[in-house]
């Protein structure tokens, strides 16, 4: 299954709207895609999982790459 993932990329700061970004990871579940994602040192906000036509809007993007983890 593929998640979006929002987060921060500095883990000591506090969390501002502004920085936060994106990156998609195929896991399991949402357990499994916050353990892949803990040696990384991200304050992660949110993990949803992406299927369907939102995951066809997503991959209109041309930024549009998953992490390989």
């Amino acid at each position: 299954m593929l998640f979006k993932v929002f987060y921060q990329k500095n883990f000591n700061q506090v969390p501002v709207r502004e920085f936060t970004e994106a990156m998609f990871v195929e896991g399991e579940n949402e357990a499994d895609v916050r353990k892949k994602l803990a040696d990384r040192n991200f304050n992660i906000e949110f993990v949803t999982p992406v299927s369907g036509a939102y995951l066809e809007y997503e991959q209109q993007n041309e930024d549009f790459k998953v992490e390989t983890i």
